[in-house]
């Protein structure tokens, strides 16, 4: 009976411990690399994750600022498109406010609110208090430019 009590109780620990390990997708690691994303006048940083969208991006932003017109999409994202295809590797992803994702290939979208859905990665707004970033995004104000740029 002690046995069986031990074998079930470490089943246990070791089902808990491994669901409360975060995911990792590829793309997950940060490059360290960071950007500068401005909204009406201010600039905050944003660090990008390591993959094959992101050295695009940078190759982009390498030739000059990107302006991209976003609008409030469901009350969790700003997207809008590039106007131009980025490579993407795709897998579901359950953003957090201030997540950058790729859409489609040709679509950024900055995240103010949760959501779930197959995104390419590209990095978190180096902001963490969710109101700060749905200030910072003006998020729920309908059509927004907002620009990438180096730092």
């Amino acid at each position: 009976m002690k046995k069986t009590f031990f074998i079930i109780l470490a089943l246990c620990f070791l089902t808990f411990s491994a669901c409360a390990q975060p995911s990792k997708t590829a793309g997950d690691k940060s490059m360290g690399t960071t950007i500068n994303v401005t909204v009406n006048g201010v600039t905050k940083t944003a660090t990008l994750v390591d993959n094959v969208a992101t050295k695009a991006l940078l190759e982009l932003l390498s030739k000059g600022d990107v302006t991209v017109q976003t609008d409030d999409y469901g009350g969790f994202e700003k997207v809008g498109n590039f106007g131009t295809r980025l490579p993407t590797n795709n897998s579901q992803i359950n953003t957090v406010p201030g997540d950058i994702v790729l859409y489609q290939g040709n679509s950024i979208s900055f995240f103010y609110d949760n959501n779930g859905w197959s995104y390419t990665m590209l990095g978190k707004l180096d902001i963490t208090d969710v109101k700060e970033i749905k200030t910072f995004l003006a998020a729920g104000n309908g059509k927004t430019d907002i620009i990438l740029s180096l730092k």
